[in-house]
């Protein structure tokens, strides 16, 4: 398997977009970080030549992926699936961190405009159908990733039909006040998660009460952090009377709820929501979200989109399944 960013990354504990930028010769970067990424990248064999090749053949052989956040673990999986699909391919991939900025579609079409690419990825952006229109403008391959657009490839997922299941399964065992261990509602994928919440509440009848929706005091990471779950959870177990089960929005936020369940000697049903690997070994239930999948079916996408742009506009939406471990079930049930 060939060597790329992701492992050097991992070799010189910084992130991808700092290796990034190291090899495109940023000069944001430290000296002393430049220097030992780049040692580092000699000594594992890696040679960021690719673009070299494209001069020559005048194409660039780049793809750039633009995300808001690299540091958490959605975009570390999607990235494996990126890297992964681009193995055998002839492209180099850089990264753009967009940030959670005011005007990141204005920082993303001016990228596309520069044109230092022959495609892009558009990770977890979610712009408006006008924004994506006028991107289209610019008549450059785009594959969108965790979103869904009429104007261009995608390959998403059903947010909403996951959280519905969730609380489907919670209810089906008994339970009926249950809470949401929420992130940043004004995020796109906590709107739809909300949204499957009460779909499922209305369809058992049982009343929609905006108190049980509890977020973390913190919001780095749109709230998507250990440290955010332990806050909420901390919350939810001051409630009076405490809910009978809980819907997590992200395994991240899960690993810090169940260590405020643990501290208070509670146990509270929970499902959560991603199926990282660690939930396995937590036993967390939880809802499985392909992100390696997602992010390795939108490369493949972009790369066909290069070799054949009249292809038709392709979305691919991925459905949720119920990963059910120790976490959902009541106690008598764990330990019988």
């Amino acid at each position: 398997m060939p060597i790329t960013i992701y492992d050097i990354a991992k070799a010189a504990g910084v992130s991808i977009a700092t290796v990034s930028r190291v090899f495109n010769q940023a000069e944001n970067v430290k000296p002393q970080t430049r220097k030992k990424v780049l040692k580092i990248a000699d000594e594992m064999g890696y040679h960021p030549h690719v673009y070299a090749q494209g001069l020559a053949s005048k194409k660039k052989n780049r793809i750039v992926m633009l995300a808001p956040v690299m540091s958490n673990y959605f975009f570390t999986e999607v990235l494996r699936g990126i890297q992964d699909s681009l193995a055998e391919e002839h492209f180099e991939l850089n990264i753009v961190n967009i940030g959670r900025k005011k005007d990141a579609f204005k920082l993303v079409e001016e990228t596309i405009k520069k044109r230092w690419a022959e495609g892009y990825l558009l990770v977890s952006l979610h712009f408006s159908e006008k924004e994506l229109k006028l991107l289209k403008r610019h008549n450059i391959p785009v594959c969108l990733v965790d979103d869904f657009s009429n104007s261009f490839d995608s390959v998403s997922f059903n947010n909403e039909e996951g959280a519905y299941l969730a609380t489907k399964y919670l209810i089906s065992k008994g339970n009926r006040q249950i809470a949401v261990l929420s992130a940043n509602a004004n995020s796109i994928p906590i709107r739809d998660r909300l949204k499957g919440y009460r779909r499922a509440l209305d369809e058992f009848e049982i009343p929609y009460d905006e108190n049980l929706i509890i977020t973390g005091d913190s919001m780095e990471r749109d709230g998507f952090t250990e440290l955010s779950g332990y806050q909420a959870m901390n919350k939810i177990l001051n409630l009076d009377p405490i809910p009978d089960a809980v819907f997590c929005t992200s395994d991240t936020k899960a690993v810090g709820a169940q260590k405020a369940l643990k501290e208070h000697g509670v146990h509270l049903p929970l499902i959560s929501f991603d199926n990282l690997t660690i939930a396995e070994y937590i036993g967390l239930s939880t809802v499985n979200q392909p992100m390696y999948d997602m992010g390795f079916r939108a490369t493949n996408k972009l790369i066909q989109r290069l070799h054949n742009p009249d292809l038709r506009i392709s979305n691919e939406v991925h459905h949720p399944e119920l990963v059910i471990r120790s976490s959902s079930e009541k106690l008598k049930e764990v330990t019988s």
